[in-house]
C-alpha cells in the first residue's frame, strides 16, 4: 500500500468536500489508527487547501483512547475565513456560522488565547511560563463541523483527519484581567435555542486552557510547523460537544466575563 497516495486522497476528499459543502457519508478511505497518521492526512489537507491559518482548536481525547494513543489532547487547524471577531462588528451583531449539512455539526462554548511568541525562550512548561507566550483572551464559541458525520463516533485519529472537526470560531469580548484571573473558576453557560445545554468551568479539564496552549506549542513542533504570533488557540470544550442544527440560536456565557450569540447555517448557503 502506498500511505502516501492514501493520505493524499483521504486528504483531497476532506478538502473537497469543504470547498463545495458537500457531505461524505462514508468516510472517504482507509480510516487512520495513529495520531501519526491522522495528522499525516491533516497535514496534506491543509496544504491542499491553501488557505491562511489564523489559529488552532485543541480538543479532548478521552479514556481509554488517550492511553492507547500516547496523548490526551488532538489539533486541527482553524482558517482565516471562518473566523468571525465580534469585537469588529456592531454591537449586538449576531454572526450565521456555516456547517455542512447532512455531516457533523456541534457547537462549544470555550476560552480563545492568542499566542505571543517570545524572541528566545525554552517552551513552557508551567503556568507562569505560558503567560509570557500569550498577550490575548476572550471568551467564544468554537464551531465543529464535518462533511463526514461519523468523524466523533469514529474515535480520535478520525477526528484528526478531518481538520480536527473545526469549521469556524466566533471571537467574543477580551478577559482584561486574565493576566491574574483564575481561569478555572470562571463559570460557563451553553444555552441552544433558550435551553440550557451545560454548565461547568475548566477546573476538570485536564490542566485547563493554559496546559492546553502547551499541549498545541508542542504538538506543531513536532510537525514541523512553526507556531505563529497572533494565532488562536481554541482551548478545549467548557461545557461539552453540543450537537447543533441550521437555524438554531447558540448562547454562550462566561459569568462576570460576558456572553455571545451566533446562529447555526448551512455551509455554502446565503441564508
Amino acid at each position: 500500500m502506498d500511505l502516501n497516495k492514501v493520505d493524499n486522497d483521504v486528504a483531497q476528499a476532506f478538502v473537497d468536500a469543504r470547498r463545495t459543502a458537500s457531505a461524505l457519508p462514508d468516510y472517504p478511505g482507509t480510516r487512520p489508527l495513529t495520531l501519526s497518521a491522522a495528522y499525516a492526512i491533516q497535514d496534506r489537507a491543509i496544504a491542499l487547501a491553501g488557505r491562511t491559518i489564523a489559529g488552532w482548536k485543541v480538543g479532548r481525547i478521552n479514556a481509554p483512547d488517550d492511553g492507547r494513543l500516547g496523548s490526551d489532547r488532538l489539533a486541527g487547524p482553524i482558517y482565516a475565513d471562518s473566523v468571525v471577531d465580534l469585537q469588529r462588528m456592531d454591537a449586538g451583531h449576531t454572526p450565521a456560522m456555516p456547517v455542512f449539512a447532512d455531516g457533523f455539526a456541534a457547537a462549544e462554548a470555550e476560552f480563545m488565547l492568542r499566542l505571543k511568541i517570545p524572541a528566545t525562550a525554552p517552551l513552557p512548561g508551567n503556568d507562569a511560563e505560558t503567560l509570557d507566550w500569550i498577550d490575548d483572551v476572550r471568551i467564544g464559541i468554537e464551531i465543529a463541523s464535518s462533511p463526514y458525520p461519523g468523524i466523533n463516533d469514529d474515535g480520535p485519529c478520525v477526528t484528526v483527519s478531518d481538520h480536527g472537526n473545526n469549521a469556524g470560531l466566533v471571537l467574543g469580548a477580551g478577559i482584561a484581567d486574565w493576566r491574574t484571573r483564575d481561569l478555572n473558576s470562571i463559570q460557563v453557560e451553553t444555552e441552544i435555542d433558550g435551553q440550557v445545554v451545560g454548565s461547568a468551568n475548566t477546573a476538570t479539564m485536564l490542566d485547563g486552557p493554559l496546559g492546553a496552549v502547551r499541549f498545541l506549542l508542542r504538538n506543531l513542533i513536532e510537525r514541523g510547523i512553526s507556531p505563529q504570533s497572533g494565532w488562536w488557540v481554541s482551548s478545549g470544550a467548557v461545557t461539552g460537544v453540543h450537537p447543533a442544527t441550521p437555524g438554531q440560536r447558540v448562547v454562550a456565557r462566561f459569568a462576570g466575563c460576558g456572553e455571545l450569540t451566533c446562529t447555526i447555517a448551512v455551509a455554502g448557503s446565503d441564508d
